[in-house]
């Protein structure tokens, strides 16, 4: 939820005002990984409602629990004393206090990480996360800043590392997660099945929003769907993707790989295959094991100071060349 501070409602044609705004970015923005929140407060409230969360059955069961809530009095204090009287209004301030409690600087966008110290000029990296940087940065290896900006805008802003576009990356099929157990059903992202005002562009089909990488070393599942569970298999699987798509993809029962299995073959069209995709299979990788590490030491720099501590805990484990 952090360093959404400008993430824009989606837009099918998004014009930035921090550049050439010529440029159609094509889909870009709104909450959630398939945009279909337009607000904070709107975003706030899905979770409250979705069986795959908190798993409230209606606003009305939410309301029931607001108003029981030891905080029932300072929703009172911020909306009015009969906020409950109508559970649409409670399920709506609930939002609203969130979307503001997002507001906080300190708590949500406080620019404390390694990387925000190097950009005022008061560190310099260390000579793993230098080079990663380069490689981030690099259109023909690891072509991360096309999409996670890593410099600062035009007006001197600190990078979010994210364009906040959409795109498909044609991930492995997540196998653990209880939809999937249905081999007819696919998460499509952009146009369905969960959002639905855009289940008439199939040109849409896959595309998920670029989440900002910024606290990304702290994370405990990668990609919409969670398929993979440490960084550098992250980083590897955009490396090796197109190279070894076997060592990412399942197989139909003639033994050949389902690449991009977790997309009907009618949307393969969309997946992106630009750098670092795009090689031959077999071919060599656009980053090396050695590369990958280093990419994924950078990524380390851009955890927030209060997040630092996280990196130390069981699972976290491991070790940078320098």
């Amino acid at each position: 939820m952090r360093y959404l501070q400008t993430l824009v409602a989606f837009s099918e044609h998004h014009h930035d005002n921090d550049g050439d705004d010529s440029i159609d970015a094509g889909p870009t923005g709104g909450h959630m990984w398939d945009g279909r929140a337009g607000s904070a407060h709107e975003q706030a409230g899905l979770p409250l409602l979705s069986p795959a969360e908190m798993g409230n059955a209606s606003v009305q069961e939410v309301a029931a629990k607001l108003e029981r809530a030891t905080y029932a009095d300072e929703l009172r204090k911020a909306f009015g004393d009969d906020v409950f009287r109508d559970p649409q209004a409670a399920f709506k301030a609930a939002g609203l206090a969130l979307e503001v409690f997002q507001q906080s600087p300190k708590d949500f966008y406080p620019f404390t990480s390694k990387y925000d110290a190097v950009l005022r000029g008061e560190a310099k990296l260390g000579i793993a996360e230098a080079r990663g940087l380069r490689l981030f940065n690099d259109g023909n290896k690891g072509n991360c800043a096309s999409c996670h900006i890593s410099e600062r805008t035009q007006d001197g802003a600190f990078p979010l590392f994210t364009d906040f576009g959409l795109i498909a990356l044609g991930v492995p099929r997540n196998r653990a997660l209880k939809a999937n157990a249905d081999p007819a059903y696919f998460d499509l992202g952009l146009c369905g099945p969960i959002r639905t005002d855009l289940k008439d562009h199939p040109e849409y089909c896959g595309l998920f929003r670029t989440p900002t990488l910024r606290n990304v070393a702290v994370w405990q599942s990668f990609f919409h769907n969670g398929v993979f569970h440490t960084l550098e298999e992250a980083i590897r699987f955009y490396a090796q993707r197109d190279t070894a798509p076997q060592r990412w993809y399942g197989r139909a029962a003639n033994g050949i790989v389902q690449k991009y299995d977790d997309l009907p073959a009618r949307y393969h069209g969309n997946v992106n295959v630009e750098a670092p995709f795009g090689q031959k299979r077999g071919g060599r990788p656009s980053l090396t094991e050695a590369e990958i590490r280093d990419v994924a030491a950078f990524l380390r720099t851009l955890t927030d100071a209060d997040q630092q501590q996280l990196l130390s805990l069981p699972g976290f484990a491991h070790s940078v060349s320098i």
